[in-house]
């Protein structure tokens, strides 16, 4: 299970680390990998890592979140200069540069974002000193597997880690993975960077830092990831159109966090459907159109189940003593974003 953490604290924690760390990237000595140890060229793969900066307008939606000025990694995925990675990196984003092993930095522009993966696409602009990583399987991999969870900057941003789950993740944000791939020991610097196989194969896109307990109970840090195997059903589309071309899910602007017996609102979008609604931090929700909730991830099957966005949804939720049925006009997530011109 995941540690429950103050999810407003972890989304500034997470991303003002990968602001503020990756420009003094260091990778302990002993977690980098050794080339000697790889039965493919580690230093071609890594050059697929390029880093990535971008700035988002102050009056962005996700600005007070994500903030203004975000700093990861990406992947070259194909010569053309096609680069993936983590979605919140991009969301909104007015300037972005990539920067390549060798240090030569080149603008680019999203081509798209997928808010149910998280995945999101760049295209360089100009060519870049990289070349591109061929894409793997990330359901053929094991517990246990051991893998390279890259960084740009080649080897000294790259840490030597092994598969430590492979589960279902349910994020605060509205987000569910059915399997997402933890790793350990953790990347300090993990926003989009490259998941390498054992064969030198993409695998996936690091997406968290976690705080994890195995089935056993002992704890341990990691990094989640998001698999590859979500990128090739909706990539022509992102590519087409910029998001995946179907109706989008039902959005409430929630943050809710799973407690003993319950889950809780832990916080609530600005200007969202669940806060115009009149939900309060702090609401216990029982149910949602009035069947009981478990879990999150069973609340956000539910709330996925009822139909498209903007559907109404209604909510039994306990405050203090009082239990109340709340209505709730879903919408459509990406309506409420500065929209990237993808052509």
């Amino acid at each position: 299970m995941t540690l429950l953490l103050d999810p407003v604290k972890i989304i500034k924690i997470n991303h003002n680390i990968e602001k503020h760390m990756t420009d003094i990237a260091f990778i302990d000595p002993t977690l980098q990998p050794r080339p000697e140890d790889f039965n493919f060229d580690l230093r071609k793969a890594l050059s697929s890592i390029i880093g990535v900066r971008v700035n988002v307008p102050e009056n962005a939606f996700t600005a007070p979140s994500l903030g203004v000025e975000r700093a990861g990694h990406g992947v070259m995925i194909e010569e053309t200069g096609l680069i993936l990675t983590i979605g919140y990196l991009t969301i909104e984003a007015q300037t972005i540069w990539l920067i390549d092993g060798t240090g030569k930095a080149v603008p680019g522009h999203v081509l798209g974002y997928d808010q149910e993966s998280g995945f999101g696409l760049i295209h360089a602009l100009n060519p870049l000193n990289a070349g591109a990583i061929k894409i793997g399987s990330s359901s053929q991999t094991e517990i246990g597997d051991t893998v390279l969870l890259a960084g740009a900057g080649g080897v000294k941003s790259t840490v030597k880690a092994a598969i430590a789950e492979k589960r279902e993740f349910a994020g605060y944000w509205e987000y569910l993975l059915n399997e997402a791939i933890f790793t350990t020991p953790p990347h300090p610097f993990w926003g989009g960077a490259g998941l390498i196989s054992k064969t030198g194969d993409l695998i996936g896109i690091g997406s968290l830092f976690v705080q994890q307990n195995h089935e056993d109970g002992s704890p341990f840090d990691g990094n989640m990831i998001v698999p590859i195997d979500l990128l090739s059903p909706i990539l022509d589309d992102l590519l087409k159109f910029g998001r995946v071309n179907k109706s989008a899910r039902p959005w409430l602007g929630t943050m809710v966090a799973e407690a003993p017996d319950t889950l809780v609102i832990a916080g609530l979008i600005p200007g969202g459907p669940g806060e115009t609604a009149g939900l309060e931090p702090g609401d216990n929700v029982n149910a949602i159109e009035g069947k009981p909730t478990e879990n999150l991830a069973s609340f956000l099957r539910q709330l996925w189940s009822l139909g498209d966005a903007g559907i109404g949804v209604t909510l039994t939720i306990m405050r203090e003593q009082d239990l109340l049925d709340i209505k709730i006009k879903s919408a459509d997530r990406n309506a409420y974003l500065i929209q990237p011109n993808v052509h």
